[in-house]
């Protein structure tokens, strides 16, 4: 059940113009993530989806609004880099992630900078790259992956840092079916709290269990997405959905 002290992420009618404009891309939004929460949101591009996820991470100042990320009020660069701890943001494009020479050194980098060892960084790193599948891709050359291994590298740099919350910028776009049912199975299997933004609805109806739309700067109530889960391939689950008034 939702509780204030379970209220991960917190945005109340923020608003955020970009520099010469006079129409808000972000206009009296509102939105709570809970513990436990995998809420999708379906939202075309030039939607502000990308600005949003900026907000959350304090990459961009909304010009109006109050933002409470773990129960606290957030406004400075000091606040907002203990919440970039906590919360692991996968970019829409991976090459913007992606930067070490290898794959091990872009995965272990994240546990570094939060104090790890060398050897606990490398071993945090080997176990989630095995855990995404991603044996054997230690010395591979990060640009030389395809687009979809890019991807899955660019998922196990957020991992490795042991967010608390992950925030997922269009994970699916120009993924094959094979590495897409992947990302399926690794979301379904993460003990965490997310937010995805796509514009694919059969992708949010198997990795969310609710799902919003963003249009012209707001988001609105969508669907609330039930479903039984049965222990085979391929995601042939029983799909209940109800839409919200």
């Amino acid at each position: 059940m939702n509780s204030e002290k379970n209220l991960m992420i917190n945005l109340e009618n923020i608003t955020y113009t970009y520099p010469g404009s006079d129409t808000p891309v972000i206009d009296q939004l509102s939105l709570k993530l809970y513990s436990g929460n995998r809420i999708g949101v379906m939202a075309p591009n030039g939607s502000g989806k990308t600005t949003l996820f900026s907000i959350i991470m304090g990459l961009v100042k909304p010009d109006k609004g109050k933002i409470e990320i773990f129960g606290e009020p957030v406004s400075t660069e000091k606040d907002f880099e203990k919440v970039r701890r906590r919360i692991g943001l996968l970019f829409q494009d991976s090459d913007d992630q992606l930067f070490s020479p290898t794959v091990l050194e872009d995965v272990a980098f994240g546990p570094l900078n939060l104090g790890k060892s060398p050897e606990e960084a490398k071993t945090i790193a080997m176990d989630t790259l095995s855990d995404l599948g991603l044996n054997g891709f230690e010395e591979r050359i990060t640009y030389k992956l395809s687009g979809g291994e890019k991807r899955m590298v660019a998922l196990a740099t957020v991992l490795a840092m042991k967010p608390d919350v992950l925030l997922l910028d269009e994970p699916n776009t120009g993924l094959d079916e094979k590495t897409k049912n992947r990302l399926i199975d690794v979301l379904a299997n993460l003990d965490l709290s997310y937010l995805v933004i796509s514009h694919e609805n059969d992708f949010l109806y198997d990795t969310t269990t609710m799902i919003f739309t963003m249009e012209n700067g707001k988001i609105f109530p969508g669907e609330k997405i039930h479903r039984h889960r049965h222990a085979h391939p391929h995601h042939h689950d029983h799909k209940h959905i109800t839409h919200d008034a």
